[in-house]
């Protein structure tokens, strides 16, 4: 007699079962708290997926004009030319910086010519321009780190709100089996498929937050240490020509 070998056989239940799961229709038969817990979940899923999409394209474009106005920086000999192609470059953080060191450049300049120019006012000046670099540069990062902590935050909170759907779902399981007084497996194994729903949307939302947020930090650590590279070469460039 032919028979199938274990392995293909025990393939062959798995794939049986795989496609007997209807996670759509487990969620169509949800209610009451589950039901809202579903909800949130599958909100924070559409969430974080906008997100991931939107943080990606704007640290892409953030690095990819930084690169770009880095280069004309270091090709120009004139600072009113740089800044006409900082203009140009509104998403990077380093035209950003330039534009910022530049008009605070410009003021200095001018309180200078009704000034003594004496050595300590310089020395202010140079620090004034400084810190207009380090504004720029805070108020840089603070933008390109703006909706990363709720990539955290659902990283964090997404498992305990799927337990808490799982763990009241499989509670209803067991009081409705109380209440009939006998347990079928047909009458129990619904009520818990439904409830372990929440458990792995919680983790198609939770998992890839956490991947996600680990990898837009480590993209921004490298942005912020060009971001503090260039305002130090910035100001040894105003203070070794203009002080």
């Amino acid at each position: 007699m032919n028979a199938l070998p274990i392995a293909d056989f025990a393939a062959s239940r798995a794939g049986l079962l795989v496609a007997e799961v209807d996670v759509v229709e487990l969620i169509g038969r949800s209610k009451g708290i589950i039901l809202v817990v579903v909800a949130i979940l599958a909100l924070l899923v559409a969430l974080c997926v906008f997100v991931m999409i939107y943080k990606f394209i704007q640290i892409t474009i953030a690095q990819s004009q930084s690169i770009s106005f880095l280069d004309k920086f270091w090709a120009s000999k004139r600072l009113d030319d740089i800044y006409r192609v900082a203009e140009r470059n509104k998403t990077s953080p380093l035209a950003a910086m330039f534009r910022a060191g530049y008009v605070e450049l410009s003021k200095v300049k001018k309180s200078q010519q009704t000034s003594d120019g004496s050595m300590h006012d310089k020395m202010g000046d140079a620090d004034n321009v400084e810190r207009a670099l380090t504004r720029a540069r805070t108020s840089e990062r603070t933008k390109l780190e703006n909706l990363l902590p709720f990539l955290a935050t659902t990283g964090s909170a997404a498992p305990f709100i799927g337990l808490f759907g799982t763990v009241w779902g499989i509670m209803e399981a067991f009081i409705a089996i109380a209440n009939s007084g006998h347990a079928e497996l047909s009458e129990v194994s619904g009520p818990i498929a439904e409830a372990l729903v929440t458990t792995a949307l919680a983790l198609a939302s939770a998992v890839p937050a956490v991947v996600s947020y680990n990898y837009f930090q480590r993209r921004l650590k490298v942005l912020s240490a060009e971001m503090q590279n260039f305002g130090n070469d910035f100001m040894n460039i105003v203070k070794r020509h203009f002080f």
